[in-house]
């Protein structure tokens, strides 16, 4: 999967991180917290701080450890939460650790790793389940959220 890019949701105007598979037409939105979206939103858009933020710091220490993030998975959803897991690794060996998904994929795109999301979430998903009843009755919805471009989403905005 690729982060598409950041919205915001005009019904609870939380911020969305549009998850889209390369391969596919697949897409899966996950509504994150503000702060959260913000860390992304630096990256996306390359720009820097003149303090490190949370994930920055994570960054260079695991640097200083001589580890690297290999991967990132969007793992499991379990009552409406989403669950990922971080691999690193360090000295050749793998260590899963647990996180949310929004500091995963700010994570993943500080260490320009790949993201993936579990079969099972996706099809278990109830916002992708609520996008395909939305398709069957309504095909736009599909056409606009697999179109999204630049423009579209625009800059996100704190």
């Amino acid at each position: 999967m690729k982060i598409r890019g950041l919205m915001m949701d005009p019904i609870t105007n939380m911020p969305i991180v549009i998850l889209k598979d390369s391969g596919s037409s697949s897409v899966l939105p996950i509504w994150v917290g503000i702060y959260e979206a913000n860390a992304i939103a630096l990256e996306i858009e390359k720009v820097s701080t003149p303090r490190p933020m949370t994930h920055d710091l994570i960054k260079t220490l695991l640097t200083g450890l001589d580890a690297g993030i290999r991967k990132v998975v969007v793992s499991e959803l379990r009552e409406d939460t989403f669950y990922a897991v971080i691999w690193v690794e360090r000295n050749g060996e793998l260590i899963s650790v647990d996180s949310r998904p929004s500091d995963a994929l700010a994570l993943a795109l500080r260490h320009d790793c790949p993201i993936y999301v579990d079969d099972s979430v996706l099809k278990s998903s109830k916002a992708t389940s609520a996008v395909a009843d939305k398709v069957n009755a309504n095909q736009e919805l599909k056409r606009w959220l697999e179109n999204l471009n630049e423009e579209d989403l625009g800059r996100y905005k704190m």
